[in-house]
């Protein structure tokens, strides 16, 4: 992690991924920093992505990795589609699917 932070809008309780590409007002936008990127299959993502509110073994395996700091950042998992830089972040807040997610379009350095 660096001393960057980046800023995404979270989504409370989403059901697939179009709920978190909807317009919304700059200042409820979050700080994050990933914590840590899990990358799955094509049919794995395009089954996480429909589907937001399933229990998931990856987010149950790593949401002790995530929490709020005390600088207010959010530190959470980024779960895209192998060889694909979009994604979505995800703030399990101690559940084993998203209860707040975010789209994440990818960083702009990547090739």
């Amino acid at each position: 992690m660096n001393d960057f932070h980046s800023t995404a809008f979270f989504v409370k309780h989403p059901f697939r991924i179009e709920d978190l590409k909807v317009p919304h007002r700059y200042e409820m936008r979050k700080r994050f920093a990933v914590v840590k990127t899990i990358e799955l299959s094509k049919i794995d993502y395009e089954n996480f992505i429909a589907d937001l509110c399933v229990d998931r073994l990856f987010i149950e395996e790593n949401k002790g990795l995530c929490r709020i700091d005390e600088d207010g950042v959010w530190l959470c998992l980024l779960v895209k589609r192998r060889g694909q830089s979009d994604g979505v972040l995800v703030m399990p807040d101690g559940r084993d699917y998203p209860k707040y997610a975010a789209y994440y379009p990818g960083e702009e350095d990547e090739q």
